[in-house]
């Protein structure tokens, strides 16, 4: 079963993450998991940038090792970059130690690529995160969870059917999730663009996640 919303009653029970911001005119907060990847988030900044859009990509780690260049092109482009951990864990089936010294170790190499003056962003992988390891992330790090998750990742679900979930749950407020990764690429090609135009033509404008949520 897919939950491209995620339900109200899960974000009672976790309110210490963002899921939604609240904001005074019709706003999209557009975010990439996974990247950077070559041709891939090169293909969604291509994007993001005919709608003059700004968005938050949570890295992988490894991913912003082996593509300085990519995640160069992120920050330059004007985008916020997040914490997805180094080798991209599930909390759930991690030890604490190795999970946070993983999230340190993307932390660092983030750092080392790019300093922001900003309290860093962290998106567990999966969304699966202990409540041992989140009393240690919350006092660092905001943690962006989201609204709409696309299923662009999902070679089962068809792209015309991915894009109209994704426009029929967005709001104003709205944090959507979607992939810079190669099993999304297709989809991407076919989604991303679609909804831009969309949401564009409706008067919405796309920005980072910023420090006053």
């Amino acid at each position: 079963m897919r939950f491209f919303r995620t339900a109200w009653w899960v974000r009672q029970m976790f309110p210490q993450y963002t899921w939604k911001i609240d904001t005074q005119h019709p706003t999209i907060y557009l975010t990439f998991d996974d990247g950077p990847i070559p041709e891939v988030t090169e293909y969604v900044l291509d994007q993001l940038k005919q709608y003059q859009a700004k968005a938050t990509f949570f890295c992988v780690g490894d991913n912003v090792r082996k593509h300085p260049d990519i995640y160069q092109q992120v920050v330059v482009h004007g985008h916020r970059t997040g914490n997805h951990t180094y080798h991209h864990l599930n909390g759930w089936k991690t030890e604490d130690k190795e999970y946070l010294a993983n999230i340190e170790q993307c932390y660092q190499t983030m750092n080392a690529a790019s300093h922001s003056p900003h309290k860093p962003l962290f998106r567990p992988p999966y969304g699966k995160v202990k409540r041992s390891q989140m009393k240690s992330l919350v006092t660092r790090y905001q943690v962006i969870m989201w609204d709409v998750l696309t299923y662009d990742f999902d070679p089962t679900l068809e792209p015309e059917v991915c894009l109209q979930k994704a426009i029929d749950y967005t709001t104003s407020g709205s944090i959507v999730v979607f992939h810079d990764s190669v099993k999304s690429i297709d989809k991407l090609r076919y989604v991303l663009p679609r909804y831009l135009a969309h949401f564009a033509e409706q008067g919405f404008g796309f920005e980072a996640i910023g420090d006053n949520i």
